[in-house]
């Protein structure tokens, strides 16, 4: 640490610095630093010992760079189907715009969402000659991930989006605690209730699709330890289709006039927010969704809906470049320090509207919705 003209100047140790300070030449320690071998064991230890003296860290950056190292990316990303896959796929065109900063090439491919066969294909058509690793948007089921192990197999890093597949086979996952989120739901759904007798509908995507079991296992949980007053109706599936959320709600209501709860797991929300607009406020279920996507923050608004948990799409496709960079760096993750803490919204807590800056999708929704 300096001191000039009484400021405090921090001076990070550079690779010439761990040199002088080894007694070993530049080009010595640069070999040493970026394991290319060569180098008597005796000045291996006297440069290890100069890092460690001097707390000097490798810039990954200026080390590719000076490779000309550029990163290969690959996405498999659902199609726009639905408003929570179109603001993953958003969120990806933001950061790809900034890629020239970070010597970054993607390539992304849309599958069709909940597609297992699309995503085993285009998975197994990728070539690890030009691919350095593979974000994907996971189905925990065997052929995709005999698929994910074959392209493990084959060279490539694999990172899972959103929904995730057993540990042990991809190399790391990003995204939102989705267990904890289902609890973290089914927390608001019985404080809603308070000790009051209750019945709830839970719709969920696809059983296919590990977010969504997980975060329905997490809703059941707490409910039945907490707040078992409330009686949870069998789970319907609507493959986070508007259209079929808007029909499965209208069957479930003529079904159950006694409805009090809506969670739905997964996406979809225009036919639930247009179903709900239909009801009386006053006689409405309490609804509980994911997402703060335009229509739902416009429903939050006016009182359609109660809360909505947000799994940050922007944040997460920034994250999961930065595990993908440091997965091809061969740098250790740990995957609890990277869990995405997701967003609870209420109407008294909504994000301001920004109309000048484009970068988060959140943003660009929001855009939308003011215009």
């Amino acid at each position: 640490m300096l001191t000039k003209y009484g400021r405090v100047i921090v001076k990070f140790a550079t690779l010439l610095d761990v040199a002088q300070s080894a007694g070993v030449s530049y080009a010595t320690a640069d070999r040493v630093v970026n394991k290319r071998g060569g180098v008597a064991q005796k000045s291996v230890v006297r440069v290890q010992d100069a890092i460690e003296k001097l707390g000097y860290e490798r810039d990954e950056m200026a080390a590719n760079l000076a490779r000309k190292r550029v990163y290969r990316f690959h996405f498999l990303l659902p199609d726009d189907s639905n408003d929570f896959f179109a603001a993953l796929n958003a969120a990806l065109r933001s950061h790809q715009n900034q890629s020239n900063l970070l010597r970054t090439r993607f390539h992304a491919t849309r599958v069709p969402a909940f597609s297992e066969a699309a995503i085993v294909d285009a998975l197994d058509s990728i070539d690890p000659a030009i691919t350095d690793c593979v974000c994907l948007v996971a189905f925990d089921t065997p052929t995709v991930t005999a698929a994910v192990r074959r392209a493990k197999m084959r060279g490539l890093k694999i990172v899972t989006l959103v929904s995730d597949i057993a540990a042990i086979e991809r190399n790391h996952y990003v995204g939102i605690d989705n267990l904890v989120a289902g609890k973290t739901a089914g927390r608001m759904m019985g404080l809603a209730h308070t000790s009051r007798a209750g019945r709830v509908l839970p719709i969920i995507g696809a059983n296919r699709a590990y977010d969504h079991t997980q975060r329905l296992r997490g809703f059941r949980e707490l409910l039945q330890t907490h707040f078992p007053s409330v009686h949870l109706l069998d789970p319907v599936k609507s493959h986070d289709e508007a259209l079929t959320i808007h029909r499965v709600l209208g069957d479930a209501w003529a079904a159950h006039p006694d409805l009090t709860g809506v969670y739905n797991v997964g996406a979809g929300n225009d036919g639930l927010i247009d179903w709900v607009s239909g009801i009386a406020p006053m006689t409405r279920p309490v609804m509980v969704i994911h997402e703060l996507l335009p229509k739902s923050r416009a429903a939050l608004e006016v009182g359609l809906i109660d809360a909505v948990i947000d799994q940050k799409p922007y944040e997460a496709i920034g994250e999961a470049l930065r595990i993908m960079r440091q997965l091809v760096d061969a740098k250790s993750v740990t995957q609890d320090a990277t869990l995405i803490t997701p967003a609870i919204y209420l109407c008294e807590n909504l994000p301001p509207i920004f109309t000048n800056v484009p970068a988060n999708p959140h943003t660009l929704s929001n855009r939308i919705l003011s215009q």
